[in-house]
């Protein structure tokens, strides 16, 4: 089992504006569409299922880059954008928030129906995990969220995500069916949340005596597993600090999409008029769908590819966003009809901005960069929750007296 990690995620609150969720869901299905075709579904839940790159994804679509507001969002935007090309692409989505995570079990029925798998086992492993999640771990989450993914082949994620009683903290839970021996000595991929010091943990491999214990006297069975899982600690403070951020891979970035102009390498003609600030998003796309696991350390990176709704770094910059959409989905069309010039160029791009970041030396302030891209906001559309951005206003003239 690969190393996927864990996250503290502090709680927001309140709605993705329909201006957002409408291109989350394109980009997202977007995004999913180059995986499934460059590393195939499995791929695709194996990225799902680790905590490091869920966050990164969320943040590049413009959700705030460490709330647990991702969780609910993505999975939400996903759904509505898979599930009605589940045929062609082999992957379904099941459950969600509230009421809607109850509906898995049928929902998982139906699938198997259709596709031939053992529908009763799938709906077993889902149960399982909600209830090792909110039972075997005893940590202070209550769970909210389930949302089980799978693919026609029998393999699936889990993203489940709990709520603290007492504070509205929340904890998300990975699951990969990878490697998976037992739902009940370590099977997580990651655990997302934030330290409450000990807890009841019934799947640790160090209460193996007192799982023991608990089934000679229940006269239960139980089984072997996997295991392994690092930690990611995401601050409660909701703005972009250089302590968030791998300055070397995010100023390589700056560096080759605004001055080097990429445009010019004989490799990326294929995207030939693209302007810079649009370049910055489409390297970051690219680095979701081709970048390596360790590169997904730092989330807050991916915010600079389309700001967050709530205005850190930036506000999202709807029409840079369009254009991000725009030439994902024309490539993936042509990719589709032989022709994946377009496809290849983004990942070229990914390759460049890369081997740039080996002899790179950070020397730039992070914030003049979120000022910047604040200041220009208006000039690409730029939103939040709570509205357009604004043209700057011209500095006032000063005013001298004699007297």
């Amino acid at each position: 089992m690969k190393r996927s990690g864990t996250a503290d995620l502090p709680l927001h609150y309140g709605k993705v504006p329909p201006w957002l969720y409408e291109r989350m869901s394109v980009l997202g299905l977007s995004v999913i569409e180059v995986i499934l075709m460059d590393y195939g579904k499995d791929e695709v839940l194996r990225r799902l299922a680790d905590p490091f790159w869920f966050q990164s994804f969320g943040a590049v679509m413009g959700m705030d880059w460490h709330s647990s507001g991702i969780t609910t969002s993505v999975m939400g935007a996903l759904k509505r954008s898979v599930n009605p090309n589940s045929q062609s692409l082999g992957l379904y989505i099941c459950g969600g928030k509230g009421k809607l995570s109850r509906e898995t079990p049928s929902e998982l029925i139906r699938i198997a129906d259709k596709t031939g798998l053992n529908g009763t086992e799938l709906v077993r492993a889902s149960r399982l995990s909600a209830k090792v999640d909110n039972t075997a771990i005893q940590d202070g989450y209550q769970l909210y969220l389930h949302n089980f993914v799978l693919s026609d082949n029998g393999n699936w994620s889990v993203i489940q995500q709990g709520m603290h009683e007492s504070d509205g903290t929340a904890r998300r839970y990975h699951w990969h069916s990878e490697n998976l021996r037992s739902f009940i000595e370590e099977p997580h991929t990651g655990i997302n949340g934030i330290s409450r010091g000990k807890i009841l943990n019934l799947t640790s491999s160090e209460a193996s005596g007192n799982r023991k214990g608990i089934l000679d006297i229940s006269h239960t069975d139980s089984v072997e597993v996997m295991k392994d899982f690092s930690r990611l600690i995401l601050p409660a403070h909701h703005e972009v600090r250089a302590s968030d951020v791998d300055l070397r891979r995010l100023g390589a970035l700056l560096y080759v999409t605004r001055e080097q102009q990429p445009q010019n390498f004989e490799d990326l003609l294929m995207l030939e008029g693209v302007g810079p600030r649009t370049m910055q998003s489409l390297a970051l796309v690219s680095e979701v769908i081709h970048g390596a696991p360790s590169r997904f350390a730092d989330p807050a990176r991916f915010s600079f590819a389309h700001g967050g709704k709530d205005g850190h770094p930036f506000p999202v910059p709807i029409q840079t966003y369009d254009e991000s959409i725009g030439i994902l989905r024309k490539g993936i069309e042509k990719s589709k009809l032989g022709n994946s010039d377009k496809l290849n160029s983004l990942h070229k791009l990914h390759q460049i901005v890369t081997s740039a970041e080996k002899d790179f030396t950070p020397d730039f302030d992070i914030q003049k960069i979120i000022e910047e891209e604040r200041r220009d906001s208006w000039r690409f559309g730029g939103k939040t929750v709570m509205g357009d951005a604004r043209k700057p206003s011209p500095p006032q003239p000063i005013q001298l007296s004699l007297f």
